[in-house]
């Protein structure tokens, strides 16, 4: 009879601890340890066969062999191309994750049906849904006629043996959470089974050839549910985000052996599914005239392409005895940051009023290249009055109230010229003439407080 051993995995590192507690005392988090049940049977996924003296030995590749490039399959949709870095790679593994409703079963259908009729043996297997919801889901996104076989099933055993038969080039896995192999007495969807299923499917796709992709639950702090150590076994992982009151959705690269970790793929939500942006840079600007302050304009960069995105602000007097700090969008330590700097460096006094602060379009600022603009947007609403007409802003600012270059300026000043800009407020130094744009070069904050800020006696 199998014996069961139960230990606790931290979701965040995965070490494996014998009893629970409070914090994992690998990683120092909090709350993250899940009880593990391992089944110890002979033969197992979690147990391999005690090695013995028959046991075959590793093959080993010389460095400088000469392999064959690897041909990446085109996906031909170049957001979904871009991110991937160019396509997908044969014996590859990738994880996507993203909340409920957000479109990654939408989305992966889409791709499914695209590479099918490309060529590719497609398969997808959903372990959500059955056939008939998949089948009324393609005839909405009309890609019903594409040659992709369904498979509505959760044993492992299953559907490894009906992937073995079948040799797909392409195979989707909905989701990895549904998986459970009956080699485990852990429940499907616990810690042990998705550890043990992503690792077979991976194994198995990495032997036969095959591009995998595996969807992954979220949980409410917006991480993929389950050990850490899955994205660790995959080449990529991509979380598909998204606000609901939106229209658009973006594929980011956390993770990709094959190509860049910061690359992003920016679509729109249509009744027939999701559609590669033609303008990203217009979801995320707002269409209100310029008429009052509060607002700045920021030229990010998302990987190799230059993203003009909107910050908001709103400062006002605080009803309250202890003023509120409201941030959507935004690092709120970034913001705490960029108040303390303005008051001790450049005698501006927030401490005591709201402050609001919002990203337009539900997009997030993750560099610190944002700080400039929500300086800007901060100083336009307190001035009330708004920033030049067509400006754009990028700098970090530095506690001791310096404003610091960012890479890739030049990028984001063609950018700006693009959309039709007249003025920039970038960091003083290295900066390039552009015909049609006027740049204007910051070294110190209090500059864009003479600039922006509100007169003295305000």
């Amino acid at each position: 009879m199998a014996k069961s051993n139960t230990s606790f995995v931290c979701q965040s590192c995965g070490a494996v601890h014998a009893k629970w507690a409070g914090r994992c005392e690998a990683c120092g988090e909090w709350n993250t340890l899940v009880e593990d049940s391992m089944s110890a049977a002979p033969g197992g996924l979690s147990a391999p066969k005690t090695l013995s003296r028959k046991a075959g030995k590793a093959e080993f590749t010389p460095l400088n062999a000469e392999t064959e490039p690897q041909q990446r399959h085109e996906i031909g949709v170049e957001e979904l191309d871009r991110v991937f870095g160019g396509g997908l790679v044969p014996s590859s593994a990738t994880l996507i994750g993203g909340d409920p409703g957000i479109g990654k079963s939408t989305l992966l259908l889409q791709v499914a049906a695209r590479l099918a009729r490309n060529g590719l043996k497609t398969v997808y297997v959903s372990g959500e849904e059955a056939a008939a919801q998949i089948q009324d889901r393609a005839r909405r996104l009309k890609v019903a006629e594409s040659p992709v076989e369904l498979a509505t099933e959760t044993d492992l055993r299953k559907v490894l043996a009906a992937l073995k038969a079948a040799k797909p080039d392409f195979v989707v896995i909905d989701s990895i959470q549904t998986m459970w192999s009956d080699n485990l007495e852990a429940a499907p969807g616990s810690v042990a089974q998705v550890r043990a299923c992503a690792q077979e499917l991976t194994r198995w796709a990495k032997k036969s050839d095959v591009a995998l992709i595996l969807v992954g639950h979220v949980t409410k702090e917006g991480q993929i549910a389950g050990p850490r150590v899955v994205e660790h076994m995959v080449d990529t992982v991509f979380y598909f985000e998204g606000e609901r009151g939106h229209q658009f959705r973006i594929l980011r690269a956390v993770k990709n052996r094959f190509g860049p970790t910061d690359e992003i793929g920016i679509f729109e939500m249509h009744q027939y599914g999701l559609a590669p942006a033609r303008e990203p840079s217009a979801l995320f600007l707002s269409s209100d005239n310029e008429g009052s302050g509060g607002a700045a304009v920021f030229a990010a960069m998302e990987g190799s392409r230059p993203v003009l995105a909107e910050v908001q602000a709103l400062v006002s007097n605080s009803a309250y005895g202890t003023p509120r700090r409201s941030i959507v969008g935004w690092d709120a330590n970034r913001l705490a940051m960029v108040l303390a700097v303005l008051e001790a460096r450049c005698g501006v006094s927030l401490g005591g009023r709201d402050v609001y602060l919002s990203v337009a379009g539900g997009y997030r600022i993750a560099e610190p290249a944002g700080d400039l603009a929500a300086a800007a947007a901060l100083l336009t609403s307190l001035a009330d009055r708004p920033a030049p007409e067509k400006s754009v802003f990028f700098g970090e600012v530095a506690l001791s109230g310096s404003i610091r270059p960012v890479a890739r300026m030049d990028q984001r000043l063609k950018e700006a010229k693009r959309l039709g800009f007249k003025h920039a407020f970038v960091p003083e130094g290295s900066l390039s003439a552009i015909e049609g744009l006027t740049v204007t070069g910051l070294s110190r904050l209090s500059e864009l407080v003479d600039l922006l800020g509100p007169e003295p006696d305000a």
